[in-house]
């Protein structure tokens, strides 16, 4: 049984990735938790104009919110009359960060599914200022699907790492879970101009082995200075259908994904995107 977190703005682009969840796991036994953080949009309401009408509108707010998570599970469940699929919705006065945090403890939530972008849609972005938040200070792995993205069967998904860190057993369980759905093929990649390991290093990526020993995995190396982009020329050549990183300091996903300005995100990436967060829960 699987418990993932669906959070939604209700735009087009939450939904797609929505849409998204629900073909990927369609094979597995899942339980939804269709989430709507509306904390920020009760601040920006223009309606919003004294402390006299701060009930009111958090009222219409909430009333708002609930209604249209009522509406979108009903038209879930006639996209996905799926008999091994399990629905809830969760409207909250809250930061979307917050609330992901507090569900992720509390409903044990193994994956949230967002998409990169929600209703500003900037074209010059790569990821939408909520999804950044989620990838960067929940502690959940992501999953972040592109606008339009529809590609859900993955033959290859990219793992880049320099086995440096210990990786947790529970996240490297679910992207062996992700990768057995479709008999993806997982290519851990290590990019370096030395091929020697150092005795942390071999222990590390015996650990990755022995986490993913059912799945086909090729283990290569790229030799390169240039981190980055080495792994975006891999992701062209070899065709790679998701790239999984773990999100820590001063990691391949922070070096890519999290300059100091959002704007000046360094990598046009038009896959979908496992994070994973690499801390211990339970």
């Amino acid at each position: 049984m699987l418990s993932i977190l669906l959070p939604t703005d209700f735009s087009e682009n939450a939904m797609n990735a929505i849409k998204y969840a629900l073909e990927f796991f369609k094979y597995q036994k899942t339980t939804f938790y269709f989430m709507h953080a509306y904390q920020n949009e009760f601040y920006d309401h223009e309606g919003l104009t004294s402390r006299d009408v701060f009930d009111d509108v958090l009222d219409t707010i909430k009333n708002e919110s609930q209604t249209n998570l009522e509406n979108l599970i009903s038209e879930v469940k006639k996209i996905a009359p799926n008999p091994r699929f399990t629905y809830h919705s969760i409207s909250a006065y809250n930061t979307l960060v917050e609330e992901a945090n507090f569900i992720a403890d509390d409903k044990n939530i193994d994956l949230i599914v967002m998409g990169t972008k929600g209703k500003s849609d900037a074209r010059h972005i790569v990821f939408g200022s909520q999804t950044f938040q989620v990838l960067k200070y929940v502690q959940c792995p992501v999953l972040a699907i592109p606008s339009n993205y529809t590609n859900t069967q993955p033959k290859r998904i990219l793992f880049p790492t320099n086995y440096m860190m210990p990786y947790k057993r529970r996240e490297l369980k679910l992207l062996s879970i992700l990768a057995k759905s479709y008999r993806s093929h997982i290519d851990v990649l290590y990019v370096s101009t030395s091929h020697k390991l150092s005795i942390r290093q071999e222990d590390n990526k015996a650990f990755i082995a022995d986490a993913l020993c059912e799945n086909e995995v090729n283990f290569c190396q790229e030799e390169s200075r240039q981190v980055t982009d080495a792994i975006k020329t891999y992701i062209k050549e070899k065709d790679i259908d998701i790239i999984t990183m773990v999100n820590s300091q001063h990691s391949f996903l922070e070096d890519m994904l999290f300059p100091s300005n959002i704007d000046k995100v360094s990598i046009d990436l038009k896959i979908p995107l496992l994070a994973m967060q690499n801390t211990t829960r339970y």
